[in-house]
């Protein structure tokens, strides 16, 4: 189980959000930190401390006024830190490479494959022939219905027809390098994991998986290691002291 690190860029700032919140039209995300500094700056913490895996995300669409100016900060992130983040959001076959030149050791690509509710396969090929299946990451995050979680798509604001099983993860994962999984129920509002997610994930373990989402404590962290069977990677943003919370930055280094 490792710590992988993340950097959230919105609006042109490094933000936490509650990701269940974010909205297109206007630009609208209910914000729980906005930084003062700049992506590079938590991209150069990261290197410092030796910290591989993490990630940086875009999370303004292409037609957004502050798109540009939260592209530069993501590209700048990359660039501080060569090979030590992965870049996603919005990203495609015709733009990884944008990234991958800025440094980013992988892309994470969402939207771009499930198009229409549904896997699409021909913009998974073109994707894995544009970066490879080593540097192709897919992000699965998921809000349950029912009794089972589906994958959300377009910064967790479109809900697909496809469930988060092993069915789904056996498919994908002979396309990719690793999963991304955002609980996006409980995204950004560090009240506890989404326990089904890190239990389906953690019994499946075939490749890399990072989960994300709702870890308050380092008590969730090890609920995680528990849980997941010690298999699962995760994330924590809003609750990290970084971002304006409560667990320590190096209280969750000393405990992997």
């Amino acid at each position: 189980m490792r710590f992988r690190p993340c950097i959230d860029v919105h609006n042109g700032k490094v933000k936490q959000i509650v990701g269940g919140s974010l909205k297109d039209q206007g630009n609208e995300a209910h914000n729980n930190f906005i930084s003062e500094k700049p992506a590079s700056y938590y991209a150069e913490l990261y290197k410092e401390k030796g910290l591989t895996g993490g990630h940086v995300i875009l999370l303004n669409p292409p037609g957004s006024e502050f798109y540009k100016e939260t592209r530069q900060q993501v590209l700048d992130a990359l660039r501080a830190y060569p090979g030590g983040l992965m870049a996603g959001g919005g990203v495609s076959d015709r733009t990884a490479s944008l990234y991958l030149d800025a440094g980013a050791s992988h892309v994470i690509v969402t939207s771009f494959v499930f198009r229409d509710g549904k896997i699409n396969e021909s913009n998974l090929s073109r994707m894995v022939n544009a970066v490879g299946k080593d540097r192709l990451v897919l992000d699965l995050s998921c809000k349950k219905q029912g009794d089972d979680y589906y994958i959300v798509t377009d910064r967790w604001q479109c809900l697909t027809e496809e469930k988060l099983s092993f069915e789904l993860l056996d498919r994908l994962s002979e396309s990719c390098a690793e999963f991304l999984v955002h609980a996006a129920d409980v995204e950004g509002k560090s009240a506890g994991i989404e326990e089904e997610v890190v239990r389906l994930l953690g019994s499946w373990g075939k490749i890399p998986v990072t989960y994300a989402g709702g870890i308050s404590s380092l008590s969730d962290i090890e609920k995680i290691r528990t849980f997941g069977d010690g298999r699962l990677d995760f994330t924590i943003g809003s609750a990290l002291d970084l971002f304006g919370g409560p667990l320590k930055f190096e209280d969750v280094l000393g405990l992997v």
